[in-house]
């Protein structure tokens, strides 16, 4: 909990930080989506890949994130990732595989390892995007982009405001019980709880002694956000003004023009099936010997 970083804005003025909210929106859908593209070879998927996450890290590089940040993000998808390697050595079978070796009379394919590898590297970047947007655009700001692509829905009375706001509140609440969760461990640990070892029944008290005063922060919070609300006279049916007013510049249409270029590129290699797998392993073996 101490070291999630997800969902935090991290003030700074870069260029990234400057871009138009609606704009980042939507790069990180259409990047998402390059996220699932699939080639024909694993050799080419593994290329594509490696290109994605290289301009994420110039990315982060450039909106002043830590790296560091990210793969703390990764610690509870170990688990998982074992699991499912697991899962997949017994039941993901194709018909193009090849035996890699064998433990007694179980064989173990090549296949299933990339199934998994691929379920990895996609998790891996789309919390990269989603870490590059949070930690860059304010709650508010993204609130807005978010109702700002919602406003034809106003035509048929859906309550696009309320769930914006929704949204940004619950945006908002992220970092404060994240900050909250830190509080009540670091006292619970000082009473002499331990998170970390003892038993099972053990770590099951020390977690119930963390959610109850948690969920008890999270409900006052939330009613003094609600009186606060009252206070101030906040009507959600009422015509509402904004103070900053969300405008494209020329550094968003740079960016943009950059997001679909990418975009058209996957497509393009995607539909002529590009393999640049066998120029990259020729050119590692000429530089190899090189070497040599």
């Amino acid at each position: 909990m101490r070291n999630i970083s997800l969902g935090r804005y991290l003030p700074n003025n870069t260029f990234i930080h400057r871009l138009d909210p609606r704009l980042k929106f939507i790069s990180l859908i259409i990047m998402m989506s390059m996220v699932f593209f699939r080639f024909p070879s694993v050799g080419m998927n593994f290329i594509y890949y490696g290109i994605l996450f290289i301009v994420l890290l110039i990315l982060m590089m450039i909106s002043k994130i830590r790296i560091k940040s990210l793969f703390k993000q990764l610690k509870a998808l170990w688990f998982m990732m074992i699991f499912l390697l697991i899962i997949n050595l017994f039941t993901y079978r194709v018909p193009e595989q090849n035996e890699l070796f064998t433990i007694g009379k179980f064989i173990v394919y090549d296949a299933p390892i990339y199934q998994t590898l691929y379920i990895f590297i996609r998790l891996l970047l789309m919390v990269s995007l989603t870490m590059i947007l949070t930690s860059t655009t304010r709650p508010l700001d993204l609130t807005s982009a978010i109702e700002w692509f919602m406003y034809p829905l106003k035509l048929i009375k859906f309550p696009v405001h309320q769930i914006a706001m929704t949204l940004s509140l619950a945006l908002r609440f992220i970092p404060l019980l994240l900050d909250e969760t830190g509080r009540i461990m670091n006292a619970q640990e000082s009473r002499g709880v331990d998170f970390k070892g003892g038993k099972f029944s053990e770590k099951i008290r020390a977690i119930v002694s963390l959610m109850v005063p948690l969920f008890v922060t999270a409900f006052t919070l939330s009613e003094d956000l609600s009186f606060a609300m009252e206070a101030r006279g906040y009507d959600p049916s009422a015509k509402r003004t904004r103070y900053r007013i969300m405008k494209f510049r020329l550094g968003d249409l740079f960016s943009f023009v950059f997001i679909l270029v990418c975009l058209a590129g996957s497509i393009l290699l995607l539909v002529f099936r590009v393999d640049f797998a066998p120029f990259v392993v020729n050119l590692f073996d000429l530089v190899k010997g090189l070497f040599k």
